[in-house]
């Protein structure tokens, strides 16, 4: 692994796999929004999704979400998104974007052409023979507690400060994410230890073939250039020793070298990748609208 002072050197070509990612931000975050949205800017769920360690988190998300089969037989057999996977990754980042730091009729016309997808993704999956429903509140509360619990691990760890209560009260603020797309407020998990016991509840979680096929390309997505190849490999590898043990035990990942987790090294690694993220068009206005907004 080079030092990251090295893969800030990286040439613009490189970048292209931001693209998305950084038209995703510019359309969610609003120059004349109508109001505060549904969290507001004195939210703690603004705060924590304006931390550049949110990209970390996403990966290690997938990887947890992966883990119920009927989950990821659902994104197999409905999407084609292993031909576009940053595509389909900037597509999920702008729907969480928009419910974050758009106005309530955003956010609200979001959840609701969310909701209209998922009532035709149905089917059974080939592993467990069971039948899903993406609709389902049940299966959307996985999905949904998994990219909770993986946000406040990885900004506890790697982010700006968030500490016990800040983690609870994130929580409890995200369960208006998880009414949006159709879950009732009172199956939701409004606090760290809540969370981390649905979580440890769920069955059956396993990675089944298709899941070990979409996490291998969330680690080497197509198109990477060579520098930014390696600093995504390392962020994975992360993300990998994020996770707990049974997960990295489920896809048959080895524990990365300790030092390659150690805090002021991952910083290096997520700073790198948002100074790339910075330089693309219209990414610096947008957050620079997040911040003024957040200091009114």
């Amino acid at each position: 692994m080079r030092p990251a002072s090295e893969v800030d050197r990286q040439p613009d070509s490189s970048l292209d796999i931001l693209d998305p990612l950084a038209r995703a931000l510019t359309r969610a975050v609003a120059e004349r929004p109508a109001d505060d949205g549904l969290f507001g800017p004195r939210s703690v769920v603004w705060r924590v999704h304006r931390d550049r360690s949110f990209a970390l988190a996403g990966i290690r998300s997938l990887m947890v979400q992966a883990l119920h089969p009927l989950a990821m037989a659902g994104v197999a057999q409905h999407s084609n998104w292993e031909k576009d996977p940053i595509g389909r990754v900037a597509a999920t980042s702008g729907y969480i974007l928009t419910v974050t730091y758009g106005d309530t009729a955003a956010a609200e016309q979001a959840g609701s052409r969310v909701r209209a997808i998922h009532q035709h993704v149905n089917g059974t999956d080939t592993v467990t023979g069971l039948e899903y429903h993406a609709a389902d509140p049940a299966l959307l509360l996985w999905i949904h507690a998994a990219m909770v619990d993986s946000i406040v691990n990885i900004v506890q760890r790697y982010g700006r400060v968030l500490d016990a209560a800040g983690a609870d009260a994130y929580v409890a603020e995200m369960v208006r994410f998880a009414e949006l797309v159709g879950i009732p407020a009172e199956q939701v998990p409004a606090s760290v230890a809540a969370l981390q016991e649905y979580i440890e509840s769920v069955e059956p979680l396993r990675a089944t073939p298709a899941a070990i096929d979409a996490i291998r390309v969330v680690l080497d997505p197509p198109g990477l250039g060579e520098d930014m190849r390696e600093l995504w490999h390392d962020l994975g590898q992360v993300a990998i020793g994020t996770l707990p043990a049974w997960a990295r035990s489920m896809y048959g990942f080895g524990k990365p070298d300790p030092e390659l987790m150690e805090r002021e090294q991952v910083r290096q690694l997520i700073g790198a990748l948002d100074l790339g993220f910075k330089s693309l068009p219209g990414v610096m206005e947008a957050l620079e609208r997040i911040e003024l907004r957040m200091r009114q």
